[in-house]
């Protein structure tokens, strides 16, 4: 309902202060698949990289990012693949450090970041060849612990797809797999198996602590597989490997894989998590498609003798990105005598 006549105007009088706006919480699900990885990827990486076959989804990084770092502040990554971490990094104005074991993929690391200097994006960084569970003895003098935040997700081995094509065959064909393989070299940790590739990726977080200044915050990715119909629990795994690091366990997110539309959840899997689910419901077996990867979220001590140095007056360091707690995570105290 409206007047026929206008509302006096209102009298002048003292001005009154602006509300402070209050930032939107931190929320424990990461909105990271709106759109779908290649969309994601598209003219910021090299075409060569889609045959990388386990990439960091690159809102995954970036939303760690933003979250834990500043401007100016280094990211690291000993395991950085295609280089997504420092993509992702660079574009945000801050420098990125990353290891890579396969010469193939730090090649690849490498153009993806001159290819986003040449796009503006501001920061520096760097790939070093090499073996990431030596990571302490690959570093530059003077590199460690100045690193806020490490991102990074260990190797998926066998259970590794990577892109599918379909055969032409008259009365129809299969499908052809390729790019499936990190390399062919028994040496790289994806080729272990499960145990072997915990104990080497608990070295490369040890490592990570190293680099890691007072403070500073790691990702680790993961996100469990099926194994002859058995699911594996990696991010439990995962925790445990980043305790026995050194690492104190901060909180657990999940990061989606499947974009947001209202109240729904609109899946992106791959052929063979589809196939897959649909032969197990013929079966009569209840399988979901998993549509999510855990973010498990460490901090490195304040000192370096652990955490049991906290129990003093000591206050955090300026330096040091909070790490806030939400749902499912793990309370300080707690997670410190688990690490202690």
């Amino acid at each position: 309902m409206t007047s026929p006549h206008p509302a006096p105007a209102p009298s002048p009088g003292p001005s009154r202060p602006r509300p402070v706006p209050v930032p939107d919480p931190p929320l424990s699900v990461w909105g990271t698949a709106q759109q779908d990885a290649r969309t994601q990827r598209r003219g910021r990486y090299l075409p060569e990289s889609m045959a990388h076959p386990a990439k960091m989804l690159p809102a995954i990084a970036a939303t760690a990012i933003t979250r834990y770092t500043q401007p100016g502040d280094l990211v690291a990554d000993p395991m950085c693949g295609i280089g997504t971490t420092l993509v992702e990094a660079i574009h945000l104005g801050r420098d990125g450090l990353g290891v890579e074991f396969e010469d193939r993929w730090a090649q690849i690391a490498a153009a993806n970041i001159t290819h986003a200097r040449r796009h503006g994006a501001t920061g520096t960084a760097e790939v070093i060849r090499g073996d990431a569970r030596q990571l302490p003895a690959l570093l530059a003098p003077g590199m460690a612990g100045r690193a806020a935040l490490v991102v990074t997700s260990p190797p998926y081995g066998p259970s590794v797809h990577g892109q599918v094509r379909a055969e032409q065959r008259h009365g129809g064909g299969g499908v052809e797999k390729y790019d499936n393989r990190y390399s062919h070299d028994p040496a790289n940790l994806a080729h272990h198996g499960l145990d072997d590739m915990l104990a080497g990726f608990t070295q490369i977080l040890t490592g990570c602590k190293t680099l890691l200044r007072p403070g500073g915050v790691a990702v680790v990715t993961a996100r469990p597989w099926r194994s002859h119909g058995e699911l594996v629990d990696l991010p439990a795994a995962i925790i445990a490997t980043g305790a026995a690091a050194g690492l104190i366990p901060a909180a657990r997110c999940v990061a989606l894989l499947a974009g947001l539309r209202g109240s729904q959840l609109i899946p992106r899997p791959s052929f063979f998590q589809l196939d897959n689910v649909r032969k197990a419901r013929r079966r009569g077996e209840p399988w979901h498609l998993i549509v999510h990867e855990d973010v498990l979220i460490f901090r490195a001590p304040l000192f370096p003798g652990g955490s049991r140095e906290l129990n003093g007056s000591q206050r955090e360091p300026k330096h040091a990105p909070p790490v806030v707690p939400g749902p499912g995570t793990w309370a300080d105290g707690e997670a410190e005598r688990r690490a202690a």
